[in-house]
């Protein structure tokens, strides 16, 4: 579960949320990750000539990258495109299709829009669903063995084993999967949702799929035992978090979408929060495209980039509506 965390919704609010209450948010210089790969027909047109002539040069530009799609009609596109929530400095991937297919959009739909306010809201949001009961404590609904691995992982993060006693499961598991990577040098300020923002412009139209209170809704609501389990992987995996995400984004910069759900479905051991996280949601948001290609225009729709691969994606529930998704990147 933790492999799709940040390719899926929780990243961009649990990164907003902790960079305006952690000290964390100020460790460590970014690391940057390496750059995508030229794809293979253009690796093997460089093996037969010499020399790539500017028009080739032009057409790799434009299709290179990470992964974009297109559902149009006869007066609407909706363009699909995978995000990740936080990501280093120093990566280039804004450009080609990717830039003009935002540029000709008329909205620019992400799953939910941050504002000043969002730190503020999510403090809200966490106080009202994520704290326990008086009385009750995070350490103490583990069992002894559970405790020695969550234990050992808040120390390797130089946090009190305590920290965060007075919070459910769900809260606890998006901080421990979270913190390595901000201590990092992960940012959302360097996310997609953040670049995109920018390059649009004020003058470009927004909206948002969900709210940041559904978002944390789905968790809360999730049965303990998918919580403690999500707290587990998160704590049993907290060395290998950021060369896990190291792995999807460097998939995700080649535009890899068969071998990033890979790399996802490994993480995919809990029904329930597979269902409620992508599954369900990939449902609604094909919905959401089916009923607004009723309407002309066009749309840049950016949604974690897990929700775009393997079986059960967005465009899986879109073909089984009969709707054509093209690949254009």
């Amino acid at each position: 579960m933790i492999k799709f965390l940040q390719t899926s919704f929780t990243g961009a609010a649990a990164f907003w949320f902790l960079m305006g209450t952690s000290a964390y948010a100020q460790q460590h210089l970014p690391t940057p990750i390496e750059q995508a790969k030229v794809p293979i027909e253009a690796a093997e047109l460089d093996a037969e000539v010499a020399e790539v002539d500017d028009e080739a040069a032009e057409v790799d530009e434009k299709t290179s990258g990470p992964a974009l799609w297109r559902v149009s009609d006869e007066d609407t596109t909706v363009y699909l495109f995978g995000t990740v929530h936080a990501l280093p400095v120093g990566i280039d991937w804004f450009k080609g299709n990717v830039a003009d297919a935002l540029s000709s959009s008329d909205i620019l739909v992400t799953e939910v829009m941050t504002t000043p306010e969002t730190t503020a809201e999510m403090q809200s949001i966490i106080t009202d669903k994520g704290i326990l009961p008086q009385g009750e404590t995070l350490r103490g609904m583990l069992s002894d063995d559970q405790k020695v691995s969550y234990d050992a992982a808040m120390a390797k993060l130089g946090m009190p084993n305590t920290a965060f006693d007075r919070f459910e499961p769900w809260y606890a598991s998006m901080m421990l999967s979270m913190l390595p990577l901000m201590k990092e040098g992960y940012s959302p300020g360097n996310g997609v949702e953040a670049v995109l923002t920018k390059h649009g412009g004020e003058d470009k139209a927004r909206g948002q799929l969900e709210t940041l209170e559904f978002q944390m809704s789905v968790f809360d609501e999730l049965p303990l035992p998918s919580q403690i389990d999500f707290l587990m992987q998160a704590a049993n995996g907290v060395d290998s978090i950021k060369p896990m995400l190291d792995s999807m984004v460097a998939e995700w910069l080649e535009g890899d979408a068969d071998a990033l759900a890979g790399l996802m479905n490994k993480g995919l051991t809990d029904s329930v929060l597979a269902d409620r996280l992508l599954y369900q949601r990939n449902l609604v948001w094909a919905d959401w495209i089916d009923n607004r290609l009723e309407k002309p225009g066009a749309v840049f729709m950016a949604v974690g980039a897990g929700h775009l691969a393997g079986d059960k994606s967005v465009q899986s529930a879109l073909a089984d509506r009969g709707i054509t998704v093209c690949r254009i990147q």
